[in-house]
This record gives structure tokens, C-alpha cells and sequence, in this order.
């Protein structure tokens, strides 16, 4: 295309798609500056309109990370986090497994934003609990070997993506951007417990993973929600060895009693850092145990747990022991 998008918009337009580098390619020159706004809104309607395919998110991520600001991670390092674009406005389940995991030993590079399609975010939580979220990004990887946690706040790791900002905002629709994010961790782990905000891209947010090198997996969705839920029956594709396994779960059948998604709804930043606080102190309610599901299931991702009901169990002790509130505490001494 040498710097140009125009004939890849041509083809586009015929409903043609983009194989791996091509993707790859078409990315980097809007990643470049050297797209127009109306090249880069045709190219993320088309896709969008047409169906974004696993080749194309697969070259789109390898822009992102060739660009990414990254850090070192320990090996064996996950995360969990969700695309967002479920509109739900639920507490900040992901932040909250952050800690529990850490409580255990597990190391976390988590990935995130500020709010997007909520009233809280996980950078928003984050500095409402007192963690400075702008800690030098070279300072980052001590951070996580010292804690067990980190948080990479994503504009400041992928400043490239300041080029599609303002016709993302523009079009105010979902784009591969929502699917692009939590596959271009800039730590470079190899396991992710991954919430998707459509069940149509459990299977494909999967593969295009596994053609990135992740290790093991599980891409899920709770009910409308892009986390594991309560509410009802969740779908999972688990990515494991290579091989993808889909399946179904229930919370009842791993010991948690059902809940409707209202239980967990939540407010602004102050509001969420109030009841994940609590939560941490061992308060008993829905928000704990969807903690407990999506820790659970992160802790089989991690390789700690052999079933998600040992990992809940597991996540439970983290909880009531004090050790998943003396991560948080860690990680905001060492980011003040």
C-alpha cells in the first residue's frame, strides 16, 4: 500500500478482506499520522459493517504492539480485562480480581482506561482508591515484581492510537478498537482471562490470540455483560495448548448462588472504590461473588487452579485472609 490507504478502501468496498499483513500494514499507517480522518472512518465502517475477521484483528494487534511502549513482566504474568461496550455500568470486577490474584501470588499486568462505556473505569477506580495511575512507565516493571500488581494505564503505553481518537469519538459506535485493546497488553503475557461484550467474538477473539502467541486463555461473556456473571448461564472458549474448547457455566456450579446483574451495579469512581473496599474487607454480597467467578476462572487461566471451583475457593482465602487487601495497599505505597 506504501503508506496509503486508498486501495485497501477500494477493495474494502467490494467486501474484500485483509489478510494478516496486509492488516498489519493498513494499521501502521493509521498508527503512522499518515491516514486522513475520513481514510480511517471508511476503514473501520467497513469492517465493522462487513465483520471484522480474525486475519484482520491479528495484523491489527501486531501494529499495536510493534508501537506499544512496553514492560517487563515476570513469566507466567496475566490479565484480566474486559473490552467494555456493554453499557451495564457494573462495580469494577476486573480491578477487583487484580487484587485477589496478587493476594496469591499471581503476578497481574492489568490493562486499562479510563471509563468508556461506564461511570467508573479502572483507571477512574483505581485513583479514587489512592494508586497513582501515571507512575513512570520505566517504574512499572519494579512495581509488579515488588506487588504482585501493575497497572498500565493504555493511552500512555499505545500513543499511536491518538491518531484514530477523534474519529473514534466521531463515530460513537463500537470498531475493532473495542476488540483491538485487550489483545495488545504492554507486557507481552502469554495468559488473559478476556471479557467480551458480544458472545460472536468468544471463538474469534480466541483464535486471533492464539496466532499471537497466548499460551492460555479464556475469552468470556456473562449475559450481555463482558465478565463472567451471576445472572445466568456464561459462555467460555478457552484457549489452551493451542487447542480451543468452548463450554457453558453456571455459578451455582461452582458453589455461588445466583444473582440478577442489578446486584452489581455500580456508580461513579468513588462509589466503586467504596464497595470494592469493601469487598476486601470481607463484606458478603453479589459483587464478592462475581469476584469470586471471574478469580476463580483466572486462577485455572494462571495455572494455580485445577477447576474454577478450586480457584473460587482459592479466591475466597485471598479475600478473607487479607492478602488480596494488602496487594491494593502495596500497590499504592509503591505508586505514591
Amino acid at each position: 500500500m506504501s503508506g496509503n490507504l486508498k486501495p485497501i478502501l477500494a477493495r474494502l468496498a467490494q467486501g474484500e478482506t485483509m489478510n494478516v499483513p496486509e492488516a498489519e500494514e493498513a494499521f501502521g499507517i493509521i498508527m503512522a499520522g499518515e491516514a486522513t480522518p475520513a481514510q480511517i472512518a471508511g476503514l473501520l465502517m467497513a469492517l465493522r459493517v462487513r465483520g471484522e475477521t480474525v486475519e484482520e484483528m491479528t495484523g491489527a494487534v501486531q501494529a499495536m504492539r510493534a508501537r506499544m511502549t512496553a514492560i517487563e513482566a515476570p513469566e507466567g504474568a496475566i490479565d484480566v480485562v474486559g473490552t467494555g461496550g456493554d453499557n451495564a455500568g457494573t462495580y469494577n470486577v476486573s480491578t477487583t480480581v487484580t487484587f485477589v490474584l496478587a493476594g496469591l501470588g499471581v503476578p497481574v499486568a492489568k490493562h486499562g482506561n479510563r471509563a468508556l462505556s461506564s461511570r467508573s473505569g479502572a483507571a477512574d477506580v483505581l485513583t479514587a482508591l489512592g494508586v497513582n495511575v501515571d507512575v513512570p512507565i520505566d517504574r512499572l516493571s519494579t512495581i509488579l515484581a515488588r506487588t504482585n500488581c501493575t497497572f498500565m494505564f493504555a493511552p500512555r503505553h499505545h500513543a499511536a492510537l491518538r491518531h484514530a481518537a477523534g474519529v473514534r469519538v466521531e463515530l460513537g459506535t463500537r470498531t475493532i478498537f473495542n476488540l483491538l485493546g485487550p489483545m495488545a497488553n504492554p507486557a507481552r503475557v502469554k495468559r488473559q482471562l478476556t471479557g467480551v461484550y458480544d458472545p460472536r467474538w468468544l471463538r474469534p477473539m480466541a483464535e486471533a490470540l492464539r496466532n499471537l502467541g497466548t499460551t492460555d486463555a479464556m475469552i468470556v461473556h456473562g449475559q450481555g455483560l463482558d465478565e463472567l456473571t451471576l445472572a445466568g448461564e456464561n459462555q467460555i472458549v478457552r484457549l489452551h495448548d493451542g487447542n480451543l474448547i468452548e463450554f457453558t457455566l453456571h455459578a451455582e456450579e461452582v458453589g455461588l448462588d445466583p444473582a440478577p446483574i442489578s446486584a452489581i451495579i455500580g456508580g461513579d469512581a468513588e462509589t466503586n472504590a467504596a464497595a470494592l473496599r469493601a469487598v476486601l474487607a470481607g463484606e458478603s454480597n453479589a459483587y464478592r461473588d462475581t469476584v469470586l467467578l471471574n478469580a476463580g476462572a483466572a486462577l485455572v487461566v494462571a495455572g494455580r487452579a485445577f477447576t474454577i471451583k478450586d480457584g473460587v475457593a482459592m479466591a475466597a482465602h485471598s479475600i478473607y485472609s487479607g492478602a488480596a487487601q494488602s496487594a491494593l495497599d502495596a500497590l499504592i505505597r509503591e505508586t505514591a
